[in-house]
């Protein structure tokens, strides 16, 4: 599980002669083991926000504090690290690498750890249990349909033990009865792993399951919602 505090996070561009705000003084925490959307209108800064705490993007000022951890402290090799051991991705189009099979999509973030890890695939293995697809374990990415790609996703998010784990539109590529499979599926690991989730999404459905709705507008956070959704049944 992580706890992040945002203090007056800000991140601007140059665009020409015009300064872009993408964020603009976002400041708030996320509790260990919450589960977090994040919605608004394109531009808002949603991606922005994700970027930065997935420690892709460094801020133009603020600090991104992941368990008492100031990230502005950290080198460009140590965020590296942090980023490959204590966070997971989710992202829309999958990004499964189509010459691997599902279980070598799942373990894939296994090589770029420090040390070896022995339990790699055995957690692989248990993690295409969770969700439901040991029977695909050797179906290259062609051969699964989306929902099943994007289940091999979010095992592959997990196959490290993140704290976090963050999705970027992570239903956006099936349809509406899949999502809510995959969101419940989110739901359920957050549920019983501990780990924190934040979702950017546009679908207002599936931030309604979540506990908590940020919602940016221009770069700023306009409102921050408890939706009780963790008492609901999956």
């Amino acid at each position: 599980m992580a706890r992040i505090e945002l203090v007056d996070l800000t991140k601007h561009y140059k665009q020409g002669r015009n300064l872009v705000r993408a964020l603009d003084g976002v400041s708030l925490t996320i509790e260990r083991g919450e589960f977090v959307s994040v919605v608004g209108r394109s531009g808002s800064g949603k991606t922005t926000l994700l970027d930065l705490l997935g420690l892709l993007l460094k801020p133009t000022s603020g600090r991104v504090i992941i368990d008492g951890v100031d990230t502005a402290d950290l080198g460009d090799g140590d965020r590296a690290i942090m980023r490959g051991e204590r966070i997971g991705f989710i992202f829309q189009e999958f990004n499964l690498l189509p010459t691997l099979n599902a279980l070598e999509n799942v373990m894939l973030p296994l090589r770029y750890r420090r040390h070896r890890d022995p339990e790699g695939k055995a957690r692989a293995l248990e993690l295409l249990g969770a969700v439901d697809l040991l029977d695909r374990m050797d179906h290259k990415p062609s051969e699964l349909s989306g929902g099943q790609a994007q289940r091999v996703a979010i095992a592959r998010s997990m196959v490290n033990n993140p704290a976090l784990v963050l999705g970027d539109e992570p239903t956006g590529e099936v349809d509406s009865e899949t999502s809510m499979q995959l969101i419940d599926l989110m739901r359920k690991m957050n549920r019983e792993r501990g780990v924190t989730f934040v979702i950017v999404t546009h679908d207002m459905e599936i931030a309604g399951r979540t506990d908590r709705m940020i919602r940016l507008r221009d770069g700023r956070v306009a409102s921050d919602e408890p939706l009780g959704a963790q008492t609901a049944a999956v």
